[in-house]
C-alpha cells in the first residue's frame, strides 16, 4: 500500500483553527450588521444627539451644512455604523478571547482576562469622558475665537470626523493602566524604572495631549491631567502584581 493511500492529516489542526477563526468573524460581522440594521432607522436621531453640543454654541442665523450631495444622508450612516461597532465590541473582543484562550496556560488566562475586561471599561470611559466633559469647551473655543464677520456653519461630515477623532484619542488613551500593566507583566519594564522615569513621563504625557487634542489649553489639560492619573493607577496595580507575583509563578510552573 502506498503512501497516497494515507490521508494527510498533518494541515487537519491548522485547518481547524482557520475554520473556528472563519466563523468567529462571520460571527462579528453579523453582530455589527444587526446592530447596525437597528440602528440605522434612528440615524439622524443620532447624528442629532452627537451634533447638538455644537448647535446649542452657534448663533441663531448659523447651523450645520452639508457641502456636499450626498453628506446628508452618508454622515449619519457612517456614524450610524461606528456605534455599532462600538456597542458590539465587547462581543467582538469576546469572539477573539474565545479564539486565543485554549492556548493559553491556566495563570495567563487569570492575567489576561482581568487586563481585557479592564480594557474595554477604561475605552467606554475615555469616550464618555470626551463627550461629556471635553467636547463641549473644545466647541466653544473654536465658536468663541472666530472673527466676527465670520459665521461659523461646520460642514456635517467634518464635525462627524472631528468628533470620532476625539473620542478615539481619549478611548485609547484611556488604556494607559492597561499598557503599564502589560509592559510590567511582561517584564519589559519594572515597575521601579516606571516610577524613577516619572517626571519624564508627566512630561510625554502633556505633549503627547498638546499634540492629539484640539489647539486650546483646555482640551490639552482635561487629557494631560487624566493620563498622568491614570499611570499612576496603572503603577499602583503594577506595584501589587509584582508583590504577588512570586507565588503566582511558583503555581504556574507546578501545573
Amino acid at each position: 500500500m502506498s503512501q497516497a493511500d494515507f490521508p494527510d492529516t498533518t494541515d487537519t489542526p491548522l485547518m481547524s483553527h482557520f475554520i473556528e477563526l472563519r466563523s468567529r468573524f462571520i460571527r462579528m460581522f453579523l453582530a455589527v450588521l444587526l446592530v447596525f440594521l437597528g440602528l440605522v432607522g434612528f440615524s439622524r436621531e443620532l447624528y442629532d444627539f452627537i451634533s447638538n453640543p455644537l448647535v446649542a454654541l452657534l448663533p441663531a442665523e448659523a447651523s450645520l451644512i452639508a457641502t456636499d450631495v450626498a453628506s446628508g444622508f452618508l454622515a449619519p450612516i457612517r456614524l450610524t455604523f461606528f456605534i455599532a461597532l462600538f456597542v458590539t465590541v465587547p462581543f467582538i473582543l469576546a469572539q477573539i478571547w474565545g479564539f486565543i484562550a485554549p492556548g493559553l496556560y491556566k495563570h495567563e488566562k487569570r492575567a489576561a482576562l482581568p487586563l481585557l475586561l479592564s480594557a474595554i471599561v477604561l475605552f467606554y470611559t475615555g469616550v464618555a469622558f470626551a463627550y461629556f466633559i471635553v467636547l463641549v469647551p473644545a466647541l466653544k473655543f473654536f465658536v468663541m475665537f472666530a472673527p466676527d464677520n465670520v459665521l461659523p456653519m461646520t460642514d456635517i461630515d467634518s464635525y462627524l470626523s472631528f468628533v470620532l477623532k476625539l473620542f478615539a484619542v481619549f478611548g485609547v488613551m484611556f488604556e494607559i493602566p492597561v499598557v503599564t500593566l502589560i509592559l510590567v507583566l511582561m517584564r519589559l519594564v519594572s515597575v521601579q524604572a516606571l516610577a524613577d522615569k516619572r517626571r519624564y513621563i508627566i512630561v510625554g504625557c502633556f505633549a503627547v495631549a498638546a499634540v492629539v487634542t484640539p489647539p486650546d489649553g483646555a482640551s490639552m489639560l482635561m487629557l494631560a491631567i487624566p493620563m498622568c492619573l491614570l499611570f499612576e493607577l496603572g503603577l499602583l496595580m503594577a506595584k501589587v502584581l509584582v508583590r504577588d507575583r512570586p507565588s503566582d509563578d511558583l503555581e504556574a510552573d507546578e501545573g
